[in-house]
């Protein structure tokens, strides 16, 4: 089982702040925002991580994390994607890295109060496809949205609807299986110029092979000033926080 993280994007929701640095480190709470993904991860038992970076500052995140021996990584492992496209775009910089293993997709600006350490034991189990969480929101238009039938199974996934179906979110918590890698060369650019992570999913669902679960425990993405100060306040008030000894090192 590999993992994901996704840190690239130009993080333009939080102008100024991120006119010189990459929006995955800023500060959530008293972490920066990367550590909270590769918490989440190492904490569910994933310990082959690649971090997929682009935009402002690249480097920093070497520079921060340098070989994730604070994580209990025997390495950690970095790749650029060199244009904005899409998160689905993002993922195949990480193709070689996974090879046809399984992988656990985070984006680096999803806060979870929580261990999802049961859903990805579940994703193991499972016998292929594809899982994804959701989490019920007031402001569901913002994100990918499911609709449900009237047995509770998916059967559409909208990206950004104007009028949500549901009011789940689809996190940014993906888990694939090798046919990830014979989808992704079928997609094409939405109308946002981008190759959609949704447009994955469906793809999975035309299958048969798309399984979810609903979050019980907190979660916020961190991509505009609203949004980061509420993951801030969640992880202010939340036991399940990365080590408190990140980031002190001794050379």
């Amino acid at each position: 089982m590999k993992g994901i993280i996704l840190v690239g994007g130009l993080g333009t929701r939080l102008y100024p702040m991120t006119r010189v640095t990459n929006k995955h480190l800023l500060p959530v709470h008293r972490f920066p925002m990367v550590y909270y993904p590769l918490h989440n991860l190492v904490e569910a038992g994933v310990r082959d991580i690649m971090l997929v970076t682009g935009g402002n500052q690249p480097g920093a995140f070497l520079e921060l994390l340098r070989d994730g021996r604070e994580f209990g990584l025997a390495h950690l492992y970095f790749a650029y994607q060199h244009a904005p496209r899409g998160i689905a775009d993002a993922l195949r910089c990480a193709e070689a890295f996974v090879d046809r293993d399984r992988c656990v997709v985070m984006l680096g600006d999803n806060i979870l109060a929580g261990s999802i350490r049961p859903y990805v034991e579940q994703f193991r189990a499972q016998q292929a496809g594809a899982r994804v969480l959701l989490r019920e929101v007031p402001d569901p238009q913002r994100f990918g949205v499911p609709r449900f039938d009237e047995q509770g199974r998916i059967v559409e996934l909208i990206e950004k609807p104007a009028n949500p179906p549901s009011p789940y979110a689809v996190i940014g918590v993906y888990m694939y299986d090798e046919t990830l890698w014979d989808i992704l060369p079928t997609l094409r650019l939405s109308e946002r110029g981008q190759y959609e992570i949704t447009d994955v999913n469906n793809a999975y669902l035309e299958k048969g092979q798309l399984y979810y679960d609903i979050l019980p425990f907190g979660w916020s993405d961190a991509g505009t000033p609203e949004s980061l100060h509420r993951a801030a306040e969640m992880m202010r008030n939340s036991d399940f926080l990365p080590n408190p000894e990140f980031g002190v090192w001794e050379d």
